[in-house]
């Protein structure tokens, strides 16, 4: 945090690594796998993602990503088990008053999906949310009847609130994480 409480900006360069994951910057090289994971009716539906996901949707996604991103306001990761291979997205973004609070979305592609990459990814952002950002608290925003997102949040630690749900592309209640993070071997 800041002097005046606003949180400090984002590092330069984030690359997080732990529970068997490494979340790392969206580069050019990946947009052709952004369409792969991304150009997906579930995808589609649940997110603010414009469908159908093609190259020239990649591009404003990623030119949007690096704006949010250079402005502080969110980090938008890309999940893979090795370094490489992107299998979804992580999204933190920064709400709240002053910023001190976050707000994560996850997308995961098709081919990849049952493999707990959600949970373990929510898992490991929200540690360094709470860790290396000093987040004061850590929020996911979930469609009533989305019943495997539900599950991701339990997993990872949150409850649902009993605030009135908001409506962004539908109605989405708000789970909150239980505690601070703990540390569990990950590394940033």
């Amino acid at each position: 945090m800041t002097a005046g409480g606003a949180p400090a900006g984002l590092p330069a360069h984030i690359r997080l690594s732990g529970l068997g994951l490494v979340l790392r910057e969206w580069t050019a090289d990946d947009l052709p796998v952004m369409v792969e994971l991304f150009d997906d009716p579930q995808v589609g539906n649940r997110t603010p993602l414009r469908s159908p996901f093609d190259l020239t949707a990649a591009h404003v996604y990623l030119d949007k990503a690096r704006q949010d991103r250079a402005a502080g306001r969110r980090l938008q990761l890309a999940i893979t088990t090795d370094g490489d291979h992107p299998k979804g997205e992580i999204l933190l973004a920064r709400t709240g008053d002053h910023g001190g609070d976050a707000e994560l979305a996850y997308a995961i592609g098709p081919l990849h999906r049952r493999q707990r990459l959600a949970t373990r990814a929510v898992r490991l952002i929200t540690g360094y949310a709470y860790d290396v950002l000093a987040m004061s608290q850590v929020l996911l925003r979930i469609a009533e009847h989305n019943h495997a997102s539900a599950a991701v949040a339990r997993g990872a630690g949150f409850e649902l609130t009993g605030a009135d749900p908001i409506t962004r592309g539908g109605s989405l209640h708000a789970w909150r994480h239980r505690e601070q993070a703990r540390r569990d071997g990950s590394r940033w």
